[in-house]
């Protein structure tokens, strides 16, 4: 994942982004990882390569924030897709 750039915050906004496009395969990443009652701290290192230790507030800025919109992905977001059909 090191290739990949991420924003501290994902999106928030009522439609799905460009940015949402790029990034689903970390959603789904860390929908499973929290199913899986996985450390965020070491979900947050693995997918986003940011030391928790190092970076406290950041690295739990950044998995929140898309943890929270995967979330919203399953919840709305993926309506965008059956209208694309």
């Amino acid at each position: 994942m090191a290739a990949t750039t991420f924003n501290d915050r994902a999106p928030n906004t009522p439609d799905v982004t460009e940015y949402d496009e790029r990034h689903h395969r970390t959603y789904w990443r860390l929908l499973d990882a929290s199913a899986e009652n996985a450390d965020w701290q070491e979900a947050v290192r693995i997918t986003f390569g940011i030391d928790p230790i190092a970076e406290p507030e950041r690295a739990r800025l950044t998995y929140d924030s898309h943890l929270a919109r995967a979330r919203w992905m399953t919840e709305m977001g993926y309506r965008h897709y059956l209208r694309s059909s």
